[in-house]
C-alpha cells in the first residue's frame, strides 16, 4: 500500500532522489552533486558561493540580512553502499536509498526551504552550507567554512535525529598504543615476552580507568572501543611489537588532555600516538534560540554518542545542534528517511526562522 503524499513532500523526496543517485562516495562525485545544488539553488532565486578546498567543493546559500544569522548545515557526502543503495525508491511513505537518512533527505529539505525563503525573504539571515566531507571529518567542508567565517547566531546541522534536538555530543580521541616484547621461538614462549599480551594488558588497564565510569545527564558513560590490532608476522616466532588504536568518545566536561595524560601514567612503558582528535560538544538549553527550536518542534534534547560537524561551530563559541528528520538505518542496508517527516522537518525551520526574526533582539541566550 502506498501512502500519499502531499506536494511539497513529493518535491522534497524528489529532490533527495536526485540527490541519493549521484552516490557521493568519491571526491569527483561529491563535487558533481555540489554543482548540481548550487545550480539548483541559484535558479530558484537563491544567493549562492561555491567554496574549493582541497579538491573538494562547499556551497554556502544565503537568503535575506540581518540579525539573527541562522546557519543550517548539511553533508552531501555519503557511506559506501551496495549498487541497489543508490537506486532510490519510494513505499509507503518511506524513501529508500543510501543517504536517504543520513542526511540527504534533510538537506532537500533545507534546499526547497532556501527557495521558498527566497520568495519570502525574511528580516533575518539564513545561510545554507551543503559540505563536502562530513563522513571523513569534516576538517575540508565545515571546518573550513568555519575558517572562511562562515558562522551564524545559532548552527543547526541536519543529522538524523527523528526531529529531537541534539544539545550534546561526546568528543572524540582515538590513539594509537604501541607495545614492546622480546622476540622468542615459537616452541619456547618462555624465552621471550609476548607484546600481543602486554598490549591486551595495556588495553585492559585503560578500560578499568574510572574515568570511563563518569555520566552526564545526557550520557551513562563515555565509550572506549578496541577498533585495530597489528602484530606478527609468522607462527613460529613470540612477537616483539604490538600496535592497537582505541576509539574513545568522552563525555562533554571532561578534556581530552586529561585523558591522554592520565592513560600515558598508567603505561610509562607504552608509546602512545594521538590519531584523531575532536572537541566535544555543550549546547546549553537555556539560549534563547535553542529553547525556541526546541518549543516549535515539541520534542525532546537529547546527547548524541558519535561526532557531526556542530563541533567546528561549537569550538567558536557558537550554539551547534543537531536535528534532522525522522528514519532508520542508516550506514546500514534498508536505510530510508520517513517522508513526512522531511516535510513536518522543512515548516518547523522555516516557522522557526519566522519566529527569529520577528525576535531578533534576542540573540544571545
Amino acid at each position: 500500500m502506498t501512502m500519499p503524499l502531499g506536494l511539497d513532500e513529493e518535491r522534497i523526496a524528489a529532490l533527495a532522489s536526485h540527490l541519493i543517485r549521484f552516490e557521493t562516495t568519491t571526491p569527483e562525485r561529491i563535487n558533481a552533486c555540489a554543482d548540481y545544488c548550487a545550480d539548483w539553488l541559484e535558479q530558484g532565486g537563491v544567493n549562492v558561493k561555491v567554496y574549493e578546498n582541497q579538491g573538494l567543493k562547499s556551497v554556502v546559500a544565503s537568503v535575506g540580512s540581518g540579525l539573527p544569522v541562522i546557519m543550517l548545515n548539511g553533508h552531501l557526502d555519503v557511506v559506501p553502499g551496495e549498487p541497489d543503495d543508490f537506486a532510490p525508491r519510494v513505499e509507503n511513505g518511506r524513501l529508500y536509498g543510501r543517504g536517504s537518512y543520513d542526511m540527504l533527505g534533510a538537506v532537500a529539505s533545507m534546499m526547497v526551504l532556501m527557495t521558498e525563503l527566497a520568495k519570502d525573504v525574511p528580516d533575518c539571515t539564513v545561510k545554507l552550507a551543503l559540505v563536502p566531507d562530513e563522513e571523513s571529518g569534516g576538517e575540508r567542508g565545515t571546518g573550513y567554512l568555519v575558517e572562511q567565517g562562515e558562522v551564524g547566531d545559532i548552527a543547526i546541522c541536519g543529522e538524523p535525529t527523528d526531529l529531537n534536538i541534539a544539545l550534546q555530543a561526546k568528543g572524540i580521541l582515538q590513539l594509537v598504543v604501541e607495545a614492546t616484547g622480546v622476540a622468542a621461538h615459537g616452541s619456547r614462549p618462555w624465552l621471550g615476552k609476548n607484546a600481543i599480551l602486554e598490549a591486551l594488558r595495556h588495553y585492559e588497564k585503560i578500560a578499568s580507568m574510572r574515568i570511563f565510569e563518569e555520566s552526564t545527564p545526557y550520557f551513562e558513560r563515555p565509550s572506549l572501543n578496541l577498533a585495530k590490532i597489528q602484530a606478527g608476522t609468522v607462527f613460529n616466532q613470540v612477537p616483539d611489537r604490538c600496535t592497537f588504536g582505541v576509539d574513545i568518545r568522552y563525555l562533554p566536561g571532561q578534556k581530552a588532555d586529561d585523558l591522554l595524560r592520565m592513560i600515558r601514567q598508567a603505561l610509562p612503558d607504552a608509546e602512545i600516538k594521538v590519531h584523531f582528535h575532536g572537541y566535544p560538544v555543550d549546547t546549553t538549553a537555556e539560549h534563547k534560540l535553542v529553547r525556541k527550536l526546541q518549543a516549535i518542534a515539541g520534542t525532546s534534547f537529547f546527547g548524541q554518542d558519535g561526532s557531526a560537524d556542530t563541533r567546528f561551530y561549537a569550538l567558536h563559541g557558537i550554539p551547534a545542534v543537531e536535528f534532522g528528520p525522522a528514519g532508520a538505518h542508516h550506514h546500514g542496508p534498508g536505510e530510508y528517511a520517513d517522508i513526512p517527516s522531511l516535510g513536518r522537518y522543512k515548516q518547523i525551520l522555516k516557522q522557526f526562522i519566522k519566529q527569529a526574526k520577528d525576535d531578533r533582539h534576542e540573540i544571545q541566550g
